[in-house]
């Protein structure tokens, strides 16, 4: 599927607010897939379809978690957390997008997911840095993102984390997972001569 049709499918389940921060998903996307040697189209894909489900009725989406066998957990976490692993269900019923890697990269692109790939990881970065984002912290995830895709992912997650808990939030236990995963990946490349 190329960008226009893509982006038309895309624009008719968003706000214009919501479409304006999907383009920069994408070319923030894009970026990355240069930056980290990623695949190019589907960096685009996964970013332009990465809130496809965003403003789906929150009913529709717990039928789907439901239906699909998609861990019931995620019913307990609040339901900003559905539009993620929903919309990849959508994507692919809906949008005819088959791609495991671009459909993980949206499942996992708000809580992240013990070892992800570098799809995976580009999307759920774009989605925290791409430029129409302010907030605090979010400065130190792009510096650190020129660089390393995994530490600007261990931050943005710690930023993520530490603002839940200011906000008495539940976090997902898959976040904290995610965190460990990625800790432990970039701590294994630095005993190992990486990085």
């Amino acid at each position: 599927m190329d960008r226009e049709r893509a982006l038309k499918i895309v624009k008719e389940h968003l706000t214009e607010h919501r479409y304006i921060h999907t383009l920069g998903v994408m070319e923030t996307a894009l970026e990355l897939a240069d930056r980290f040697g990623a695949d190019r189209h589907k960096a685009e894909l996964a970013a332009i379809f990465h809130d496809y489900a965003k403003f789906r009725s929150k009913d529709e989406m717990r039928e789907v978690v439901k239906q699909q066998g998609m861990p019931e957990s995620l019913l307990h976490y609040g339901t900003e957390l559905l539009h993620a692993p929903v919309g990849a269900f959508l994507v692919k019923q809906e949008a005819g997008i088959e791609d495991h890697e671009i459909l993980e990269a949206i499942a996992s692109h708000t809580t992240g997911r013990v070892g992800m790939g570098t799809l995976e990881k580009i999307i759920f970065l774009a989605d925290y840095i791409e430029p129409g984002r302010k907030f605090p912290g979010v400065d130190e995830v792009r510096l650190l993102a020129e660089e390393n895709l995994e530490l600007a992912c261990i931050q943005a997650l710690k930023n993520t984390v530490g603002f839940l808990m200011k906000q008495n939030q539940l976090i997902y236990p898959e976040t904290i997972y995610t965190y460990n995963s990625l800790l432990a990946e970039v701590k294994n490349k630095n005993v190992n001569g990486g990085i």
